[in-house]
This record gives structure tokens, sequence and C-alpha cells, in this order.
């Protein structure tokens, strides 16, 4: 079976994130169970147009907007060979690959972005965004299959009329992260981890350690990762006055993400939305507990909260509130990092791939049983080349 993923980033790309590493995660594995797979992202220059990877062609075309019509134009030329399925990946806004290709087609959906258009776009674009989103991609693809990562998400497609039928959930997997030989530090170390976006809601983390540092001594905040919103918040930081004690490290090694992980007291996620929350399960997998926001969506299921973590209902002064009483209180904190750390064990990336294919062998299985069913596209091309 061929099958072709459609995702606007992918791994290489110094703006992707969870997203991506779901994606290609299962890619992966679809290749190992002898797939073809190939996937169609956005060119950056950290990677080539056309590269083989863990059994996956990656074919990098366009920007991270014109990449969706670009993957149509190869889809509708018939550029990539016969194609027997497609994963079309909704961030935001889909490709509309059903309408490029006869292959069926399966829309792969993180979260909805209703809270997060207008903290990213101007007014006029959140509007056309959420309206593509919410109300003409549901009609347009109206009888697709949907694979949802949480029952957060699967409720949301589910009041923008997708039906609920159509909808499987599959969720992340975790693939533990390898000791690293560090141990706790010993004064207090909250950390962030994952992209720097503005619906990430950095701010609440740094406006915290300006409240909170005379009240944890040698307190210190390591915010992991990288984007483009990284220049505001080193100014957030200098604005409160605490600069000395946020580091940002930029892009790391698995290596390095492991030994600050290893580090921290705690993970402190604030987004305004997740699908499901992979730096949790990261985290987690390393003894470390989160806090979140509760009406963030997919978190209510990747974090329990009580148990592996605390779940924040309020604003801003409630997670400040949150973060203190857990530093403040480390037996419940070593409980709660020992039972997230068991608990990730329980979502294996390969559960998830094995699920995920179910679902895509369903939907090539349906299509060729429809009366007059020819298949797929052929078409006599040459092979792709960049």
């Amino acid at each position: 079976m061929h099958i072709v993923v459609l995702n606007w980033r992918d791994t290489a790309n110094p703006e992707g994130g969870g997203s991506e590493v779901y994606v290609e995660q299962l890619a992966r594995r679809w290749a190992q169970h002898g797939h073809r797979v190939t996937l169609v992202c956005a060119a950056h220059e950290r990677a080539p147009a056309l590269e083989e990877r863990d059994g996956i062609r990656i074919i990098r075309v366009g920007t991270k907007l014109t990449v969706y019509s670009r993957a149509r134009k190869l889809l509708r030329r018939g550029a990539l060979g016969r194609v027997d399925v497609v994963v079309d990946t909704q961030n935001g806004i889909p490709f509309f690959a059903r309408y490029a290709t006869q292959a069926p087609t399966v829309v792969l959906v993180h979260h909805v972005h209703r809270e997060q258009w207008p903290v990213v776009y101007d007014p006029v674009r959140a509007r056309v965004g959420w309206f593509i989103e919410s109300v003409a991609a549901p009609r347009a693809l109206l009888g697709s299959a949907y694979v949802a990562v949480s029952e957060a998400t699967r409720s949301e497609l589910i009041a923008q009329g997708v039906p609920a039928q159509r909808i499987t959930v599959v969720h992340n997997g975790t693939e533990a992260l390898a000791a690293s030989g560090s141990a706790r530090d010993a004064a207090p170390r909250i950390l962030v981890l994952g992209r720097l976006v503005p619906h990430k809601r950095v701010e609440h983390v740094i406006a915290a350690a300006a409240r909170l540092r005379e009240r944890h001594p040698g307190l210190s905040i390591a915010v992991v990762g990288d984007g483009w919103w990284a220049p505001h918040l080193h100014e957030s930081a200098r604005a409160h006055g605490v600069a000395d004690i946020v580091e940002f490290t930029g892009h790391v090694s698995e290596a390095e993400k492991a030994r600050q992980v290893d580090r921290a007291w705690v993970l402190a996620l604030p987004s305004l939305k997740e699908g499901w929350g992979l730096v949790v399960m990261e985290a987690a997998s390393r003894g470390v507990p989160t806090i979140a926001y509760a009406d963030a969506g997919g978190v209510t299921e990747s974090v329990e909260d009580g148990v592996t973590g605390v779940l924040v209902d309020g604003e801003e002064p409630e997670f400040v509130a949150a973060l203190d009483a857990l530093l403040n209180d480390s037996a419940r904190r070593i409980d709660m990092g020992e039972r997230a750390r068991k608990r990730s064990a329980q979502f294996s990336w390969d559960a998830s791939a094995e699920r995920f294919e179910d679902v895509l062998e369903s939907v090539v299985g349906a299509a060729k049983s429809r009366p007059g069913a020819t298949g797929s596209r052929r078409r006599r091309r040459r092979a792709y080349r960049p």
C-alpha cells in the first residue's frame, strides 16, 4: 500500500513540533510494516527538496502557505505514482486532497484552532481562517474518515458537524527519554518544553517566575525550544526582571533535552490549546509532573488531574498558585512524578501506528468495494524530481 502523508512541516523544519513528531513516528512504522510511504511538506533551508529517511520518501515543496496547492498539484499530475490512500493533516486548514486524487483520504486533526486564530493573525485573516476550518472544511470533506488524537478533539469536530461515527481516536505514543545521568536540581527548576509561538503562552511562566523567586530561593526556569516568538519572550523576561533566572536554550539535541527534563522539578504547559500534549508524556517518562490549563483541550487526557499533574481551573493567578503549591510540596510532587512515569508507559507509538493503519486499510477496502471503483489514479509519469 502506498500511503501519502500531507503535512505542512516535517521534524527537520525549525518550526516543527508535536504534529510532525506524530506523523513521522507513525510513518516510520508503516514503512517498517512493508508499506511505501511518501511525506509531502513545505520546503526549508535545513533539509533537501528530496530525501529518503527511515524508509520514508520526503518531498519538500513550496512555503508553509503554498505547500497546500503544490501538494495537490503533485497528486493531480500523478507525480507521486500510484497512491492507495492519503493522510490529509489539518493544521487549521486541510489540504483538501480529495479534490486532487481518486484515492481515499483520511483527515488527521490534532486540535481545533478556534482560540489560536486571533492570537496568531490579524482579525480579518483570523476570521477567514476560522471560517475555513469550522465551516468550509467540514462541508467540503463531508464523508471523509477522520482521525483525532484525543477525545477532546473528537468532541470539537463533532460540534463542527463531522459525524461521530467517522472519527477514530488515535492517541500519541510515548518514546521514553533516555536517562541523561543528570539529577534533579537541588533548587526549584521549572521546565518549558516546545515551540516558542504565541499560543504556547510562555509569558505566563515568565510572569510566574517574577512572583515566585522570593518564595523559592534559587528558582530557575528552563525554556527549551525555539520559534519566531522567541525575541518577544526574551524581552518579556527582561521586562519582568527575571532574565537572570530564565535560561533560553534554543533547539537542543535529544540528549540535552533529556538532561533538561531530568533536572526539572515540574513541567509548565500554559498553552492555550493542545491536541494531546506530547511534551507531557516526554516529561512523564522521566518522572516529571505537569501543570497545565484544564480548558486547553487534550491535556485533560494526557494529564490525570491530581494524579500525574495539575490541571488549573482559572487563569494566570491560579496557574502561579498551582506552581507555588507543587514546588512547596516535595512528597506530592515526587509521587505525581512516579505515577506519571508509570502511566507514560501505557502509550506506545507501535500501538498508535497499528490503530491508524487499521483506519487506512479500512478506507482503502471500502473504496475498492464501491461499485465501479477503479482504484487510485494511474498515470504514466516520470518519478518525482525536485
